[in-house]
């Protein structure tokens, strides 16, 4: 399986110059000496399995339509109404004042929670204790939960065809060995605190997590959804709707979680959890820490994903640190 790290030319061959990218591994970065330190062991012109596994631009952009066309499990229009109200300016985000006196979520049809995908995604947000610098208990029962829910989504045409193209690109070789991954780089262990193995990617993005004072990671609709509706989240505004008059949309959400604040987290708005776990996921493997440039029914979204560098697992892959959308 490659790992297509941002300082190496690993599974990069002839993948398109970005100046976003730390080094290079296109035909041109020698005259930029721009080269990843490893351009000549991996992209010599004898190498030609090395490019023909690069993931380019294009490609990521005609997977990321396939993947938006897939997502059978979204919302549709008539299942959730969202009330945005207040729209901060840049500079307004960081005032901490609440400007929305309403809640964000006007109506959410609870039906779609019982679909399996749904239903199976939203009993692991239970299972995580928020603030970092504590160690997670790992039940055998939620151990149990995280087979169950990647089963749920494996089964869906989405995951299929997200697996098909990492598939043909030689990142994996079987379905089993994608969801062996999908486990440990979602779900893996690893410490944000003092030694402690306290937080995962999983616990990150879309469960949420408070370090130092304030709330970090938490990008997931529904969380939010649930979390709102007990009185725990207190909606403030937003600084970016995206251009979606269907779902999934994409919101930059100003908010506070039992008095810790979130000055901006970017969210998409009434996705399936496959979507946005293969989205995610997608972009972690192709372009970790980088700007993930992806098309969604037509209109450009990036997507930004950081791979946790202190520990590693397997043979010196990382686990996914957090992903989420780049919010204007």
């Amino acid at each position: 399986a490659l790992y297509t790290a941002p300082d190496s030319c690993e599974g990069r061959c002839e993948e398109p110059y970005s100046p976003e990218d730390e080094c290079h591994c296109d035909a041109d970065c020698l005259s930029r000496s721009s080269c990843c330190r490893d351009y000549h062991e991996h992209c010599h012109p004898e190498l030609f399995s090395s490019s023909h596994d690069a993931i380019t631009d294009e490609e990521l952009q005609h997977v990321s339509e396939q993947l938006y066309r897939a997502d059978h499990n979204k919302a549709q229009p008539n299942d959730i109404a969202i009330n945005p109200q207040h729209r901060a300016a840049p500079d307004e985000t960081g005032y901490q004042e609440d400007r929305s006196p309403e809640p964000l979520y006007a109506y959410v049809n609870e039906k779609l929670f019982s679909k399996p995908t749904y239903a199976s995604f939203i009993r692991l947000l239970d299972n995580y204790q928020r603030a970092t610098g504590r160690e997670e208990e790992v039940t055998a029962e939620e151990l149990r939960e995280q087979d169950v829910f990647l089963e749920e989504v494996m089964k869906t045409e989405l995951m299929r065809k997200l697996f098909a193209f990492l598939h043909k690109k030689n990142r994996y070789s079987s379905q089993q060995e994608f969801l062996d991954d999908l486990k440990e780089m979602w779900f893996g262990l690893y410490s944000r605190g003092n030694g402690e193995q306290d937080s995962s990617g999983f616990e990150h993005v879309f469960s949420g997590e408070v370090k130092k004072g304030k709330v970090s990671g938490f990008h997931n609709w529904i969380r939010f959804y649930f979390l709102e509706k007990q009185g725990l989240v207190n909606y403030f505004s937003h600084n970016f709707d995206g251009p979606w008059d269907s779902y999934p949309d994409v919101l930059g959400l100003q908010f506070s979680w039992d008095g810790f604040y979130k000055e901006v987290g970017s969210a998409f708005i009434g996705c399936s959890p496959e979507f946005e776990f293969g989205v995610y996921t997608l972009c972690f493997i192709a372009r970790p820490g980088r700007a993930c440039h992806l098309s969604l029914g037509g209109h450009s979204v990036s997507i930004q994903t950081y791979a946790w560098t202190k520990s590693t697992y397997g043979h010196g892959k990382k686990y996914i640190a957090t992903a989420y959308v780049i919010s204007p």
